[in-house]
């Protein structure tokens, strides 16, 4: 590939619990096939600030984009690119693609692990007592080794539980607004395995979103635990 400024940067935003670090294999095959790639921060405070601040930086780039979100940063990228004429295609991995009203937990739906109807054997709460926009909520090691990190193994789960970033509670209930998804072509990744967002879920946004979708035998962290499959995803929307 050549490195004219017509060819696409890859933008990577990563979800709760999780970082940039997330996106490394991906990031390894991207690179090796000659595309430009920025795995950014996301704040993970709310919504509107964490589309906000991705948003901020898609219009600092020259050229084409291709957006990418995983998890919650499916929510942050559908809020982060409306109406930015320079992002081409939007792919949503293992992702929330909101529409406008709606939130990350009650999209998840009951068949979510974490929708279980006493929070507190989900997450941790930091701090301690009841939560409030700004609580920092933690996922317990169950959790993560259980339902958030599967087909990893121990010791990688164990990572996962060890280096996770809180996402706040604000961000994951905030209401989502004017959808991306409307105007920008996107692609669906699903893990069939998913216990976080259910398959079924994603495949109604992804319908309702006129999505190309593929699905792959993965669990929530199908970034981590099949990058190939991942990549090759976002390289057909950065082709497109």
């Amino acid at each position: 590939m050549s490195s004219d400024i017509s060819e696409p940067t890859i933008v990577l935003v990563h979800g709760a619990w999780a970082d940039a670090s997330n996106w490394s294999s991906v990031i390894d095959q991207l690179q090796d096939d000659g595309y430009t790639v920025r795995a950014i921060p996301n704040p993970l405070r709310s919504l509107p600030g964490d589309a906000a601040s991705v948003r901020a930086f898609l219009e600092t780039l020259s050229g084409p984009v291709v957006l990418v979100g995983h998890s919650y940063g499916g929510a942050v990228i559908t809020n982060a690119a409306t109406g930015l004429p320079n992002v081409k295609a939007l792919v949503y991995v293992n992702a929330f693609a909101l529409d406008e009203g709606e939130t990350a937990l009650e999209a998840a739906g009951p068949g979510s692990a974490l929708s279980n109807p006493d929070p507190t054997q989900v997450f941790d709460f930091v701090p301690a007592g009841p939560p409030t926009p700004a609580t920092d909520l933690y996922l317990k090691k169950p959790t993560v080794f259980t339902w958030f990190a599967t087909g990893l193994d121990d010791d990688d789960k164990a990572k996962v539980y060890a280096t996770q970033r809180p996402g706040a509670f604000g961000g994951l209930a905030d209401k989502s607004g004017t959808p991306a998804w409307r105007t920008i072509p996107s692609w669906y990744l699903i893990g069939t395995g998913d216990q976080i967002i259910p398959p079924d879920v994603q495949r109604a946004m992804a319908k309702r979103a006129g999505s190309d979708v593929t699905e792959f035998d993965a669990g929530h962290l199908g970034l981590i635990s099949d990058p190939k499959t991942t990549t090759r995803v976002i390289e057909q929307a950065a082709r497109s």
